[in-house]
């Protein structure tokens, strides 16, 4: 079964719940005499995302060199941000095989790290023992070493914290209306038109030298002689036009403003009682 580095297995499938068995970075101790054997650098998962292995950095005991713990063979102290390593003694991790990488990691290689938590240190190296239980590389199961690989409640506890935060979030809401309309409004106007009209003056004159006498060629009777003239005058042609008297432009302009909100927050922290015995197995 493959196994995964767990927050990039956690990244992968996006659950926030792998955060509550994070215990990257805790120091690790041996719980036979409480010796400090140095941190977990990983923690890794299988396929189905449960824990199997956490990687230990034992730089206090052997320096440069990683090796795994069966998740089963630890007891973490979340309070505290400890692991403790049941049973664990620098005999075992000498012969532990060196952690590199996920991708020297198979059957093999686990079956070596097995081994070791499997055999007591007294007897053989582990290159010329065989384990106590002979296991068929094509049926094993993490499941039938439960005391290797089992996070029970008692050794694996985990309480989880909450505390209430203040979110501040925008929302626009409606809050009123502005509207721009016209109407028609009448009023009466009043315009003068300078008109001119014309009209016929009849003078009548006398000579002034008084009557004289003409010629009867010069003389000429004539019946019905009409003279005509015509008259005008000017009349108003008065008519109505629409012109562009006024343009209003509408728009918005935003005004910013700090609005302060307060309110009273929960959090919950960890109430730790200890009897003399359990004090004893997890002290710092």
């Amino acid at each position: 079964m493959a196994l995964y580095k767990m927050e990039e297995f956690a990244a992968s499938y996006g659950s926030a719940d792998f955060d509550n068995y994070d215990a990257r970075n805790f120091d690790v101790y041996s719980d036979i005499d409480d010796d400090k054997v140095g941190n977990v650098k990983h923690i890794l998962v299988d396929d189905s995302g449960r824990v199997r292995y956490l990687v230990v950095d034992t730089g206090f005991w052997f320096f440069g060199r990683q090796v795994l713990l069966p998740i089963g063979r630890s007891r973490i102290d979340y309070t505290n941000r400890r692991v403790y390593a049941i049973g664990l003694t620098k005999g075992q991790v000498e012969s532990l095989p060196d952690f590199h990488n996920l991708e020297q990691i198979d059957y093999d290689y686990e079956e070596q790290v097995r081994g070791v938590y499997r055999t007591p240190v007294t007897q053989t190296p582990l290159e010329t023992s065989t384990p106590v239980d002979a296991h068929d590389r094509n049926t094993y199961s993490y499941e039938n070493e439960p005391n290797l690989y089992d996070m029970n409640e008692r050794d694996h506890q985990n309480l989880k914290l909450y505390e209430e935060r203040l979110v501040a979030n925008k929302s626009r809401v409606k809050t009123g209306e502005v509207s721009v309309g016209k109407h028609v409004e009448t009023e009466t106007a009043r315009v003068s038109v300078p008109v001119e009209k014309e009209r016929v003056v009849i003078e009548r004159t006398t000579p002034k030298e008084g009557t004289r006498t003409v010629s009867p060629a010069e003389a000429n009777f004539r019946e019905g002689e009409v003279t005509r003239m015509d008259v005008y005058e000017e009349t108003p042609d008065i008519q109505k036009e629409a012109v562009l008297r006024e343009e209003v432009k509408i728009k918005k302009v935003v005004e910013q403003d700090t609005v302060e909100a307060e309110d009273t927050l929960r959090r919950e922290e960890l109430d730790i009682n200890r009897d003399d015995e359990r004090s004893r197995g997890t002290r710092t």
